[in-house]
């Protein structure tokens, strides 16, 4: 006897599952949706074999601002670069036919800490701001660092996730030094160095995302962090789009730190 086939039923179109939002581009047999501000990653159809039906992302939040030069000598901390979390090369994430919203976080403003990045159940914490003159670096996703003389560094991986989101600021080595905002590849140094960030192949590039603002006349760290500033004048920005901490103020009184960069939420999948 045959099969009856029911003409209402629907059968997936293709093996693997198809998306709209962000910045689509492709990376062989992949598609990237890029969101450098807040959307909505939708689902449109699942694939056919469930197993293809995974994201893998890249979630990278705001970095921190840098503090600021109160009095002459005593200069800012760096700010602490975006938490970032990501499973590309890992178990990829389930989803299903639906619309995921995305919050890609703003970078802090000077003094101020970074603002959180989201996908679906992932959150990435904004970056801790780095100290003004003698006071403590903010926690963070990565720790702003301590400012000069007495400030202490933040925490990083704040709240803690496995594996870390990133890692501590700086405390000032001595009464000459200032501290380096975190990053997510390493601690940002006591002596104003900005940690910093770690590789991703995400998009086919391989790039440094989540790099720390260096304390005042120092450098950040690669993934976008800012260099405090050398002399007088403003610290250099965190770099958008990369969640970099921003670098700290330079030698006058009321110079200020510069702002941390926005983040970016990257998620990929097989679609042939």
């Amino acid at each position: 006897m045959g099969f009856i086939i029911n003409p209402f039923i629907e059968f997936p179109s293709t093996a693997f599952l198809t998306a709209t939002g962000g910045t689509i581009s492709t990376n062989g047999n992949y598609k990237v949706h890029r969101f450098t501000s807040n959307g909505t990653f939708e689902v449109t159809e699942l694939g056919g074999v469930s197993a293809n039906n995974v994201v893998q992302y890249l979630v990278v939040a705001g970095g921190g601002g840098a503090g600021n030069t109160t009095s002459a000598g005593k200069f800012g901390g760096g700010g602490g670069a975006g938490g970032l979390r990501t499973n590309f090369g890992g178990t990829g994430l389930s989803v299903d036919e639906s619309s995921y919203a995305v919050t890609v976080g703003a970078g802090g403003a000077i003094s101020g800490t970074g603002s959180n990045s989201v996908f679906s159940s992932i959150t990435s914490t904004g970056g801790g701001y780095g100290g003004d003159s003698d006071q403590a670096g903010g926690n963070g996703g990565s720790g702003g660092g301590g400012g000069k003389v007495n400030g202490a560094a933040g925490s990083g991986n704040t709240p803690s996730t496995t594996p870390a989101q990133g890692f501590n600021g700086g405390t000032p080595d001595n009464a000459f030094s200032i501290g380096g905002g975190g990053g997510a590849g390493e601690v940002g140094s006591g002596g104003g160095i900005g940690g910093d960030g770690v590789q991703n192949n995400i998009t086919g590039s391989n790039l440094f995302y989540a790099g720390g603002g260096s304390g005042s006349g120092n450098t950040g760290g690669q993934g976008g962090g800012g260099d405090g500033k050398s002399g007088t004048g403003d610290g250099e920005n965190g770099e958008d789009g990369l969640g970099g901490g921003a670098g700290g103020g330079g030698t006058n009184a009321g110079d200020d730190g510069g702002a941390g960069g926005s983040g970016v939420v990257i998620i990929t999948y097989q679609f042939q």
